[in-house]
């Protein structure tokens, strides 16, 4: 049907008239009509694209409610991850610098690195919503996705449409024709009173808080029922940048942002130097309860982008920002009971069971009592009154007891000698604070929280062992350790399911007439079969061994090569590692010491697991292990690294420094004070053997470096790569992992910078960009080359 020409411009003008007034209430916050006169002019508008269907347009205000998501929310990968930031929190001291030294640090690291006096940053407040990117090309909103776990997230597009706040069509004429804008998805105050007032009235469940409101109405199936639910947005930083250029600073990109169209929070501001940073903190604090919006801190970010380049990250989190989170709120409640949890991990928690109260907007009844040292410190005890507060707005802690209203005939807490789950001995070890089950992966506790974080995507990925498969499996008695699930079978699955419904009641109709689908459990099996075949960091990021994180995996992975070598190493020797610390090298040297891991790795390399990635160790250990530092891990008092490195060029194994004895380390030049003290060290039988053990150990990895190879640097250090396209043979996670075990940076954008692209099938928009720069692109097939050319088998 042919459009009028006066109902075509009538349509124009009304969708500049609507969006005008979003720009208006969202934007400046200055509306310029009232809610009833906005309403008139939506309906207006869809009457006209009703009667006229061509006039409708991806762009119009009318499509802000999409059609009804089916099986859930489709995964989007974000080109460049959606980091977290880390935190920063508030102590008690004399000075501003002892009080808030953590943001000090902060921001003498970034004057050190750069050189620079008081640096300018970008200041804002840590908005509690949830966080999510925008994608616009062309100046039109395309997809829109939560940040999930910051690598993949959903796609939220047709739910985000419906928030008013976020432009469906750009304004001006100069954004860049691929444009990411990342920002939170807030439930404004008085939004979220008045769902609730009239959830109240009719007797429907409301909502426990202005964040949950935000991220539960975000991921609802339904875009009508997200609409219902007035969502408000502010923009806060940009992603992925195409065709296009922006500002050199932070703070001038916001304004960018302003002018096309999107929100940004009006306490938006910059600060110079600490002393800015910290009247910006105490500013935002002040007015913190007058605010429209709930925000549990603020955020600090280096405002010019050449000084955050330099700065770069760390593991998962930017170096030149900071979230810098408010004292908790606080409330007084009774401690109804103290009882152990089991972690992951083995650690045994102790936990107040406390009367319901609300803190911070939310209902708490369970607070950490951190261990058994804290109880004792606080002497809290069952019937006590404490108080307690979300420690960063997020886990509930027990402050201290108010002994005013403690009642007569308590006693005094202690921690119990058996594991609440599995009746095996709660141990402490020496010098640590918390107690841990003996019961290692044999506890249930400890057996599902460990085969979920075995399965996890980023560990050994088995797609579609979730935490539901993973309960019914260890209920079941099917699986007590990870080596379990390379036994199981299409019909154990079956088998499991069969009974978990059975048990809940849920037995669908097909089952009863005897239809039962199993290719969900065929599926489950080829997952599990293809994870035989991994890296040797996932793995060990997959045992789930405490404080090692997958930055930590990886060091492991490159500097010893083989799983045999990490396995056997004691913690003195893997303490030369960079990044490594006396914390970090325990936990990995008591782990693979204990017995019952041991089987379990074992097992796993019967049934198959084997590594892609496996090698000789690194050269440059050459320069880190001697028996000088050794010696200097041994901490031996008043033996410092000019006696250490004296002792290592005089005498080359223990048994000749020992043989030397301590007249002769004193001649040599080492102080009487200190060959005394190292004589006592030597004369300790444990000190001794661990001594020995550990230049065993050093001596048996030296030995397994080959002869002639030079320390150098990973074939790829240094260089920059891009993925992009779907490849034949690899996936995007497999050529990310290959290629930083070459030494590679693999990134999210293609620049001038960029090394090389490497293109699979359907490359797009990246693919343009490298040939527009010059950047050399590679198909699979040269990836593989080099990969083989290294020794590096995919």
């Amino acid at each position: 049907m042919t459009v009028p020409h006066d109902i075509a411009a009538r349509a124009a003008a009304l969708r500049e008239q609507i969006e005008q007034a979003n720009y208006q209430y969202h934007v400046l916050d200055d509306p310029t009509i009232p809610d009833a006169e906005y309403d008139r002019l939506m309906r207006e508008l869809e009457a006209l694209e009703a009667q006229y269907p061509a006039l409708a347009s991806p762009d119009s205000p009318t499509r802000k409610v999409g059609a009804r998501a089916t099986g859930g929310f489709a995964e989007v990968r974000h080109a460049i991850p959606m980091l977290s930031l880390g935190n920063a929190f508030s102590e008690e001291g004399d000075t501003d610098r002892d009080r808030f030294h953590e943001v000090a640090e902060f921001e003498r690291r970034i004057e050190q690195t750069l050189d620079r006096r008081d640096p300018v940053f970008s200041v804002e407040p840590k908005l509690d919503g949830l966080a999510i990117s925008l994608r616009y090309e062309h100046g039109v909103f395309v997809q829109g996705a939560t940040r999930g776990d910051g690598e993949t997230g959903e796609d939220v597009t047709a739910n985000l449409r419906t928030v008013r706040a976020i432009p469906l069509r750009l304004r001006g004429a100069d954004w860049p024709e691929v444009l990411e804008v990342r920002g939170e998805v807030i439930m404004l105050r008085r939004d979220f009173e008045a769902f609730n007032e009239h959830a109240r009235s009719y007797g429907e469940k409301t909502l426990a808080n202005p964040r949950n409101g935000a991220a539960g109405s975000l991921r609802q199936l339904d875009p009508a029922i997200t609409q219902k639910r007035r969502l408000s947005f502010f923009a806060y930083a940009v992603g992925v940048v195409e065709d296009g250029e922006l500002p050199p600073t932070h703070s001038q990109t916001l304004q960018k942002l302003r002018d096309w169209g999107f929100p940004v929070s009006p306490e938006v501001s910059t600060a110079t130097g600490f002393d800015g940073l910290i009247a910006y903190y105490r500013a935002i604090g002040a007015k913190r309860d007058a605010l429209p919006y709930d925000i549990d801190g603020v955020v600090y970010k280096l405002d010019d982008y050449d000084g955050q380049r330099i700065m770069g990250f760390v593991s998962r989190a930017p170096r030149w920002a900071i979230a810098h989170k408010f004292p908790a709120q606080e409330q007084m409640t009774r401690v109804e009971a103290i009882e152990i949890q089991i972690g992951r991990t083995g650690a045994a928690t102790p936990v107040a069971r406390l009367a319901p109260v609300q803190v911070a907007g939310v209902t708490v009844t369970n607070a950490t009592l951190h261990n058994a040292d804290q109880v004792a410190r606080l002497d809290v005890r069952v019937g006590d009154m404490v108080i307690v507060r979300r420690a960063g707005d997020v886990i509930p802690e027990v402050v201290r007891v108010v002994e005013e209203h403690r009642p007569a005939h308590t006693h005094p807490w202690h921690m119990p000698a058996h594991c609440p789950v599995c009746g095996s001995a709660l141990v402490r070890e020496e010098g640590a604070a918390a107690y841990r089950c003996s019961g290692g992966l044999f506890c249930a506790a400890q057996r599902k929280e460990a085969l979920i974080h075995f399965a996890a995507r980023r560990a050994m990925d088995i797609d579609g062992l979730g935490e539901r498969y993973v309960d019914a499996l260890v209920e079941f008695d099917m699986v007590r350790t990870p080596a379990d699930l390379y036994a199981l079978t299409v019909d154990d699955f079956v088998a499991m399911k069969q009974r978990a419904d059975e048990r809940d009641g849920t037995v669908p109709e097909t089952v009863k007439q005897g239809k039962i689908a199993t290719r969900w459990a065929e599926n489950l099996v080829e997952a599990i079969d293809a994870s035989r075949t991994t890296t040797l960091a996932r793995f060990l990021f997959a045992l789930g061994i405490m404080h090692i994180g997958e930055s930590t995996a990886k060091t492991l992975a490159a500097w010893l090569g083989r799983l045999e070598f990490v396995r056997s190493m004691p913690a003195p020797v893997l303490r030369v590692l960079p990044d490594i610390g006396a914390e970090v090298a325990g936990s990995i040297a008591a782990f693979f010491a204990q017995k019952g891991n041991q089987q379990v790795v074992d097992a796993l390399l019967a049934a198959g697991v084997h590594f892609t990635d496996e090698g000789e160790p690194s050269p440059k250990l050459r320069e880190r292990l001697d028996l000088g530092v050794l010696l200097d891990i041994a901490n031996v008092s008043k033996l410092g690294p000019k006696s250490t490195k004296l002792l290592a060029a005089q005498y080359a194994t223990l048994e000749a420094l020992e043989q030397a004895g301590s007249a002769h380390w004193i001649v040599a030049g080492v102080p009487q004070a200190a060959a005394i003290n190292l004589e006592a060290m030597l004369a300790d039988r444990h000190h001794r053997h661990a001594f020995a053990r550990a230049e065993q150990a050093m001596r048996h990895l030296l030995a397994a470096i080959p002869e002639g190879a030079a320390g150098d640097e990973a074939p790829l250090a240094g260089q920059t790569v891009v993925l992009t396209g779907t490849m034949p043979s690899l996936s995007r996670d497999q050529a990310k992992d290959l290629l930083e075990s070459l030494g590679a940076n693999v990134a999210g954008s293609v620049s001038k910078k960029t090394s090389f692209v490497v293109a699979g099938e359907a490359a797009g928009s990246k693919l343009d960009k490298a040939n527009e720069l010059g950047v050399p692109v590679w198909d699979e097939a040269q990836l593989l080359a080099l990969l083989a050319e290294h020794g590096v088998a995919p």
